[in-house]
């Protein structure tokens, strides 16, 4: 058997019989004897070798230019002097740096408490959704059961339906929650009030409910669908029940499914900030301290006196270089296992 080695060193022969043909046939005239056809095939091969890297160019330098020009205004602007932002002579590189725009708005935006209360509820969030929506998924790739099209096409649903719908009854039920009748019996005949509390961000991440959940069973689905069924049959022949078998064999080798759906769990509870304004007053998260930063920079820093935009502009963009930071931070770690998991999630191909 010939080696990899032998191959190429064979391929590479043939090649360069291939070129010395070509070239006596083109010295011969013989090039002439080719049908109008492959004239013409010939002609568009060449004609698309040429523009087809100069058209892909141009696609890809305005994607990046779409891309990366806010970035770049934003770090440009965050660490500039206000008083340079009406510089004409001024574009994109600043002729002072300064750091007092990012002390400002830390300190305006409680960053630090901002921060540690915006993971605490991302990330109990985010655990309990992967959980929840991995069970459903599951169940939905390898179960079959009554109305299971039905349910589906609710899933389906739960992607298409914006969440601004639900938003009142679900503002209506924490605001006066009861439990079915439960908890007025050990609270004086009163329910309790869920708003301004983590339970919001909670109890629908626990019953697969949460923000992107139908996208995410949806994934998990298509993950476990692709698995192979021996898998499975050889667990009931070890004697695994179902749950067994999916915590055993299912789940180490879902492991990429369940990282990607995390990391978009974070980050779309990180910025999220319809679902956190509804059912938190404060500003307890860094999307909600963002979207009221304007509001924060006027009564805090300008004494109530409204400078205007383009004054406070230094001041936002540092606010939304905070904002993004950590997960920025998250994505160059995890970038390797993020794109692995998004190519073998059924995201992709």
């Amino acid at each position: 058997m010939a080696t990899k080695k032998e191959e190429r060193q064979f391929e590479k022969e043939m090649q360069q019989i291939r070129k010395a043909r070509y070239a006596r046939m083109k010295a011969e005239g013989i090039e002439n004897y080719l049908t109008p056809d492959q004239i013409r095939y010939n002609r568009n091969k060449k004609l698309i070798g040429v523009v087809w890297p100069i058209f892909r160019f141009l696609i890809l330098f305005g994607l990046c230019f779409v891309i990366l020009y806010p970035i770049i205004f934003m770090i440009s602007t965050a660490f500039r002097p206000n008083e340079q932002m009406n510089d004409p002579s001024i574009v994109w590189i600043p002729k002072a740096l300064t750091l007092d725009n990012m002390r400002d708005t830390y300190r305006i935006m409680n960053y630090g408490s901002t921060v540690l209360n915006t993971i605490r509820l991302n990330l109990i969030a985010s655990v309990l959704q992967v959980v929840t929506c991995s069970i459903t998924g599951y169940g939905f790739a390898r179960f079959d059961f009554k109305c299971k099209n039905i349910l589906f096409a609710l899933v389906v649903a739960m992607i298409l339906v914006p969440p601004q719908i639900i938003t009142i009854p679900l503002y209506l039920q924490y605001a006066f929650f009861d439990l079915f009748g439960i908890i007025p019996l050990f609270n004086g005949g009163e329910s309790i009030t869920l708003i301004n509390s983590g339970w919001t961000m909670y109890l629908p991440a626990m019953f697969a409910n949460g923000i992107r959940a139908g996208l995410f069973i949806l994934i998990f689905r298509q993950f476990f669908r692709g698995l192979p069924k021996e898998l499975e049959d050889a667990a009931y022949l070890d004697g695994c029940g179902p749950f067994k078998t999916f915590i055993k064999v299912m789940v180490p080798n879902a492991k990429t499914s369940f990282l990607t759906v995390f990391l978009f769990s974070i980050v779309w509870y990180w910025n999220d900030y319809y679902v956190s304004s509804s059912f938190f007053t404060r500003n307890d998260t860094v999307a909600l301290m963002l979207r009221n930063l304007d509001s924060e920079l006027t009564s805090r820093l300008f004494n109530n006196q409204s400078p205007g935009i383009r004054s406070m502009i230094v001041w936002l963009e540092s606010g939304c270089v905070l904002t993004i930071a950590p997960i920025l931070v998250m994505y160059i770690f995890l970038q390797k296992y993020f794109i692995e998991g998004v190519e073998r999630s059924g995201l992709v191909g």
